[in-house]
């Protein structure tokens, strides 16, 4: 089992930047992709960023975040990041990070989900 957790979601103004972490933790594991996905309420959660476990690998982004939010990770510490900038109020929303993640013993890789965190761009 692999926990992800979440942090750094919050209040800011337009304009402004946050920074959310995601740490991947539990059993012996590794993990390939992980990334960041974003779900208004009564909406599709859609996809945000997403980043391969690659050294090099290139990020992709969702057009309506590119130039402003970049993704990036530490592959030793099990954890994604995602740099928000130049935030918009229609940035609004609970953030998510995912891993692909296969515990020890097993033979296929999994989706495992953070518990989300709110970012609120409201002056």
């Amino acid at each position: 089992q692999v926990q992800l957790v979440e942090s750094g979601g919050g209040l800011v103004q337009p304009g402004g930047s946050l920074r959310l972490s995601c740490a991947a933790s539990g059993s012996r594991f590794s993990i390939n992709n992980m990334g960041w996905y974003r779900q208004a309420p009564g909406k599709e959660r859609v996809l945000v960023a997403t980043i391969s476990s690659s050294i090099g690998g290139r990020p992709n982004y969702a057009d309506s975040v590119k130039g402003r939010f970049t993704i990036s990770r530490d592959n030793a510490k099990n954890t994604v990041f995602l740099q928000m900038n130049s935030l918009k109020p229609y940035d609004t929303t609970v953030y998510y990070c995912y891993a692909f993640a296969r515990p020890f013993g097993f033979s296929s890789y999994t989706q495992n989900w953070g518990q989300g965190t709110q970012v609120t761009v409201s002056s």
